[in-house]
């Protein structure tokens, strides 16, 4: 099975270079040029966007969109966009000395540590409400709420708060499901259920998809938990151990390494199962892109 998920992963490698490229292609028609005032804010909003990346979220939404027989569209392209946008900003935040105070970012200095601590937020809030310009212009209501949702006090910044309030403290399994799902995985199931929207696909269609997502979502939050501590700066493109010594709320610390292991494919199985139900469905993308996120070493 390992051999076979290797081979899965090197499949999905593909798929994310071509998604990455049309993603990138599309970020640098949509946002504005440095020349354009304010240039250092668009300059910071440049550097934080390009510099590289997984381009993780946009993938997964194409995916889901072939998968339900959406056609090539700017609908799509717009939202695949809005999506790399919000994950830039919540990165150039998290990186701030007032939260993870991290340096390093995909191999390079953080966002502030280019352009001050004042840029980097405003920069970050900047993409948050570009992004939402981008997803507006799809005209499509559910899409805008889906992506809203993920991101409020109900996804991203609720698990933030919980996040940055249980550092150093004792807490439960319970407390982390809750951060991990809220700050990481939020995001990765709304890509997929955005890009399912889009192609319109069928209500049950949508529950199923956003059940994978819920999944890999959390797996992808383990495996950077492992990583954390089984990596290097060098192979990861940022500090490496900072969980520990700032006391986070992570899988390792509440189960221990092998348990977490364990966690992460007992939920990857699990996702799998979700795309089974996906009758008449060509699901070997996303089937190979969840293989990724397991197998990832950065």
């Amino acid at each position: 099975m390992i051999n076979s998920m290797a081979g899965m992963a090197k499949e999905a490698e593909a798929y994310l270079e071509s998604a990455g490229k049309l993603t990138e292609e599309s970020l640098r028609n949509y946002i504005p040029a440095d020349s354009e005032i304010p240039g250092t804010l668009h300059s910071a909003m440049r550097y934080a966007l390009l510099i590289g990346g997984k381009r993780l979220r946009p993938a997964l939404a194409m995916a889901a969109y072939e998968l339900f027989g959406g056609k090539p569209s700017e609908s799509i392209r717009l939202a695949m966009c809005a999506l790399e946008m919000l994950h830039t900003f919540s990165l150039i935040h998290d990186d701030l000395p007032c939260m993870d105070d991290d340096d390093f970012r995909r191999g390079k200095p953080s966002t502030h540590k280019v352009y001050g601590e004042a840029i980097a937020v405003l920069a970050g809030d900047a993409l948050c409400i570009f992004a939402f310009e981008l997803i507006a212009r799809t005209g499509n209501a559910a899409v805008v709420e889906e992506l809203a949702h993920s991101l409020g006090t109900r996804g991203m910044i609720g698990g933030q708060v919980i996040d940055v309030e249980s550092e150093g403290k004792t807490v439960d399994l319970a407390t982390v499901d809750y951060i991990h799902y809220h700050k990481t995985a939020a995001l990765i199931e709304a890509s997929l259920v955005i890009g399912a929207l889009l192609a319109n696909a069928k209500k049950e269609d949508l529950e199923r998809i956003r059940e994978f997502g819920k999944g890999i979502g959390l797996v992808f939050q383990i495996v950077d938990d492992i990583l954390d501590i089984e990596s290097s700066t060098e192979t990861l493109g940022k500090s490496v151990g900072s969980d520990i010594k700032k006391g986070k709320a992570t899988y390792p610390a509440i189960l221990g390494l092998e348990a977490s292991k364990q966690k992460a494919m007992e939920l990857y199985s699990e996702s799998l199962s979700h795309l089974e139900k996906l009758q008449g469905k060509s699901t070997n993308i996303l089937r190979n892109i969840a293989a990724l996120i397991i197998e990832r070493t950065h």
